[in-house]
């Protein structure tokens, strides 16, 4: 049954596709496929498009970002510390997990308020600036239902993706604010958000003025961490 099913997956690497396409190019039964992919679907390992055609789904985009995250939280320690440092703000590396985030490294502020946010904490999808940074690049339809219940907009979705960056006020918690910006694959897939966070006394009601810079330029050490890790996997094998 796991040939099968991996034949089904397999098939949906080229593409959307119906489940007549599907029986064509496993040839397995109708009801097998129709069976297997209902299966998948049910793990998220297979989705559905606007047409309603199979398409592959966001778990195995997680499990192939999860294989990554060793090197990715090896490298987020010393950079989220340096965040802070810089910043004088707790700092944070979120990841998606269905539709829920979870903070998966930190480098907490050691002294005055703050905003703390500890290490396996997890946090909705519909409110703060990691949340609007790790939906704003995800496909329409999984945008779109994203958005439902979400104290953001598709507008504010457009401005993250225009900027490269995302800043909430009071959205998650009263009084808190942040900024946000993207960690990416060695494909260029958002796989995580780097984030800095603090009450807005300190933040101000325009925290992307005084961190997006910093917040973007710990998020690309961190991409540029998985590609450079990507190439030497791939010299290492040639």
């Amino acid at each position: 049954m796991l040939d099968k099913a991996a034949s089904v997956l397999n098939a949906l690497e080229s593409g959307p596709a119906t489940l007549a396409q599907l029986v064509s190019a496993t040839g397995l039964a109708r009801p097998t496929v129709h069976r297997l992919a209902v299966a998948l679907e049910h793990h998220r390992m297979v989705d559905r498009d606007i047409q309603g055609r199979f398409v592959l789904g966001p778990r195995l985009n997680e499990l192939a970002a999860a294989a990554g995250e060793d090197t990715l939280l090896v490298a987020a320690g010393p950079v989220l510390s340096a965040l802070r440092d810089h910043s004088g703000e707790s700092a944070q590396l979120f990841r998606r997990q269905g539709d829920q985030r979870v903070c998966v490294s930190a480098a907490e502020r050691p002294m005055g308020l703050r905003d703390s946010i500890p290490v396996g904490a997890v946090l909705p999808m519909t409110a703060g600036s990691a949340a609007q940074v790790l939906l704003a690049w995800e496909e329409p339809e999984r945008l779109h239902r994203g958005l439902t219940d979400a104290k953001f907009t598709a507008a504010t979705l457009a401005m993250v993706r225009r900027h490269g960056w995302a800043q909430s006020i009071s959205e998650r918690e009263p009084g808190a604010g942040s900024v946000s910006a993207p960690v990416r694959s060695p494909s260029s897939r958002v796989i995580a958000a780097v984030s800095v966070s603090g009450p807005i006394e300190r933040i101000t009601r325009q925290p992307g003025r005084l961190h997006a810079g910093a917040v973007v330029a710990a998020a690309n050490r961190l991409t540029e961490v998985l590609r450079q890790a990507e190439l030497d996997m791939a010299t290492a094998r040639a």
